[in-house]
């Protein structure tokens, strides 16, 4: 379960991330207020997953996540440019991510 939130934890990162865009340096309310929701539900569940995670494990995995996220996000809906060459260190990310997931005991 602790897995679960984890992973939850960090689609929130990317969702207060991209709320936090969208509220335009926290000039926009609603968005604002998503942001903050968002934040709060991120670090609830990541504070869960790390009662039985260890934290070096749990923290860049629930970084990861939300940078994959975040990166993916900015591309398909905010029209970010990416490089061919970042797109190569985009899938390392990716891959050492789940590299960590699957090397670990707990």
């Amino acid at each position: 379960m602790n897995w679960i939130y984890l992973i939850v934890a960090g689609l929130f990162e990317v969702v207060w991330a991209s709320m936090m865009k969208l509220s335009h340096g926290f000039t926009k309310l609603n968005f604002t207020i998503l942001t903050i929701i968002g934040m709060v539900i991120s670090f609830v569940l990541l504070a869960k997953a790390t009662k039985t995670l260890p934290l070096s494990i749990a923290y860049p995995i629930w970084t990861g996540i939300g940078a994959l996220g975040s990166i993916l996000v900015g591309f398909f809906i905010f029209g970010d440019k990416i490089s061919p060459i970042t797109w190569m260190f985009i899938i390392l990310l990716l891959v050492s991510i789940i590299g960590i997931k699957f090397t670990t005991s707990s």
